[in-house]
């Protein structure tokens, strides 16, 4: 393992050569960093990237770019095939700026694929499991198992009407894995799960499966995120391509997921408490 930065070119350039593929998986993201930071967002993303595809390109070294169902935005007609449109609200708003900056990264995958690059981009649908933190970006599954297992209120922003597909990290995984096949190159692909699940009928459910007394909560999302803040209603995959080309089929149920990412996080409590 090297410590680095995808930002860092002459890092890049001296591992890049000893590469025979590359899973492009650093990004700047988070709601919170998006409204709070979003030049760190833009130039995190687009930066590391152009380097990571530059230096590739010298080599004809394969990439998996792990981008995300963000790029969607707004667009109400479900499930997302991976050539519907994208719609944003206005670029004066920062919550659109890390679904603009990894757009413009699969731009990138794509130009690259055209000069000869074998490329493949994945759009992962909210990845959770074992070791995913909520500190760093804010995850609503790490957010809720934390607050659940404190018996601290588990805090649902907004109504908790919206829905999401919840994609166990294995299941992430094999899609991702699975993107390194030639008959992948030049091509985007949906990495999810299509079984969604309201955000407040998610917090009963942690609650109930880690046997926690927590509070459910309801926080207006001007009070997290500042006003004019948007969220989107509703996000599905269209597997299809995924299905015939990759192979892809998520195994993994929400209620099994969740219940070994709970034992995960109950186990580092307990060596917390021992010292370890």
């Amino acid at each position: 393992m090297v410590r680095g930065s995808v930002t860092d070119k002459a890092l890049l350039r001296q591992l890049m050569a000893g590469c025979d593929a590359v899973f492009h998986l650093a990004a700047v993201l988070g709601v919170k960093n998006t409204v709070e930071n979003p030049l760190k967002v833009i130039e995190g993303n687009i930066d590391g990237t152009r380097n990571v595809l530059e230096l590739a390109y010298e080599h004809k070294t394969k990439v998996v770019f792990a981008s995300t169902s963000e790029v969607y935005g707004k667009n109400d007609k479900l499930p997302f095939r991976e050539d519907s449109d994208r719609v944003l609200g206005a670029p004066s708003v920062h919550r659109w700026c890390y679904a603009t900056a990894k757009a413009i990264d699969e731009h990138m995958c794509f130009a690259y694929s055209d000069k000869g690059l074998p490329v493949t981009v994945v759009r992962y649908f909210n990845a959770y499991g074992p070791r995913q933190t909520s500190s760093q970006y804010g995850g609503v599954v790490p957010r809720f198992i934390m607050a659940a297992l404190a018996n601290e209120p588990i805090r649902v922003y907004g109504s908790g009407s919206h829905t999401r597909c919840f994609t166990y990290v294995s299941d992430t995984v094999a899609g991702t894995v699975a993107a390194m096949d030639a008959a992948a190159n030049g091509l985007a692909f949906n990495i999810g799960s299509e079984r969604p699940i309201a955000i407040l009928e998610l917090a009963h459910k942690i609650r109930e499966l880690a046997g926690s007394s927590s509070p459910v909560e309801f926080v207006p999302y001007e009070k997290a995120y500042g006003t004019g803040y948007e969220d989107m209603p509703a996000r599905i995959p269209d597997l299809s391509r995924s299905r015939r080309i990759l192979g892809y089929d998520p195994s993994v149920s929400l209620d099994e997921g969740l219940r070994l990412t709970i034992a995960w996080y109950r186990e580092q409590q307990t060596k917390a408490g021992n010292g370890q």
